[in-house]
């Protein structure tokens, strides 16, 4: 793989220039991606969806604030896709795996979708991060991760931040 999932990196850091929670958000979100799909045994095209699609899963946040005066999840998945597709296509991404980023993008916060081990481990990073950034209860881990945790990666990883949740 080249250095483009630097570049896309660096166009999510530019993009929430000065927001270091968000910045970092993302980061630690492509971080256990990277972790997930070790362990989950990725080909890598998958991986290269994984990551692009961890590094710009919220892109829309900052769009939908100045747009609208905050973000929700609607929003977010509605306003990201635009400007992922933006900054895939100026660094020549194929279309294919463009539209699949966006697809994952438009419904991140959508878990009827999850259609693939791709989206499927996003989801799982996300909540990971979001779990441990939004202070969540133990009875909120527990349910997210009864209902929406499927692979073994990720429900040893969520143990492991929570050894005293019964999963």
């Amino acid at each position: 793989m080249d250095n483009r999932i630097e570049r896309v990196a660096l166009e999510m850091m530019q993009n929430n220039c000065g927001d270091i929670l968000r910045i970092e958000h993302s980061l630690k979100v492509m971080g256990y991606c990277r972790l997930l799909a070790a362990s989950e045994h990725l080909d890598d095209k998958t991986l290269e969806i994984l990551e692009l699609t961890a590094a710009l899963h919220d892109i829309g946040i900052s769009v939908s604030e100045k747009k609208f005066g905050r973000s929700t999840s609607h929003s977010q998945q509605s306003e990201g896709p635009p400007l992922a597709r933006e900054i895939l296509q100026s660094l020549d991404y194929s279309p294919e795996i463009i539209e699949r980023v966006c697809f994952i993008i438009s419904r991140h916060h959508t878990y009827s979708a999850i259609d693939g081990i791709d989206f499927q481990l996003l989801v799982e990073a996300d909540f990971l991060v979001n779990s441990t950034e939004d202070s969540m209860s133990d009875e909120q881990i527990t349910g997210f991760a009864h209902n929406y945790f499927k692979s073994e990666s990720g429900l040893k990883y969520l143990k492991l931040l929570f050894p005293m949740i019964q999963l």
